[in-house]
């Protein structure tokens, strides 16, 4: 690697049942999980709005530890993650992704409730956008944010991934 060389991000494709979805990482940690079933187009453009410059290398190897977490996740094995994680946000963002992480498995939090819990009740517009940027899906569990009524609300990965992920853990 030369002195002025950007490191490289790691992906795969990770193929489980009905799931396809791409997976990214550095050397780091996990820094992205796509959209089910989305063209590597997502992934892409991710990474060149992120992480601008970094040279994209499959790596199917490198990328194992955590495409078999996230596999016993789709599975109903894995409740939690011991991977690490590898994300670039605002301080803003990365405070509403830790409090993500509190929500425990199979339960929900509004919007509101994240607003809250994070001491900036009156920011649930900006705790909306800020888990619409979160680009580890599934890890990251934003999929368990809902409307303050219990509808299901916006995804990144469509309302239809979002509702199969909430399923998967009733049981």
């Amino acid at each position: 690697m030369t002195k002025h060389s950007k490191p490289p991000i790691y992906w795969t494709l990770l193929t489980h049942e009905a799931w396809s979805l791409y997976v990214a990482a550095t050397t780091e940690g996990l820094c992205f999980i796509g959209s089910q079933n989305e063209p590597i187009d997502e992934l892409l453009q991710w990474a060149n709005t992120r992480y601008p410059g970094n040279p994209l290398l499959e790596n199917i190897e490198l990328l194992q530890p955590y495409t078999i977490e996230i596999a016993e996740y789709l599975q109903g094995f894995r409740k939690q993650f011991s991977i690490s994680f590898h994300y670039q946000g605002t301080a803003f963002q990365q405070e509403v992704w830790k409090a993500l992480c509190d929500i425990p498995y199979g339960e929900t939090k509004s919007y509101s409730d994240i607003a809250h819990q994070i001491q900036r009740p009156a920011a649930v517009r900006a705790v909306g956008t800020a888990i619409g940027a979160n680009p580890i899906l599934i890890t990251i569990p934003c999929h368990r944010v809902i409307g303050k009524n219990g509808s299901l609300t916006g995804y990144r990965g469509g309302i239809e991934m979002k509702t199969k992920l909430l399923q998967l853990e009733k049981h």
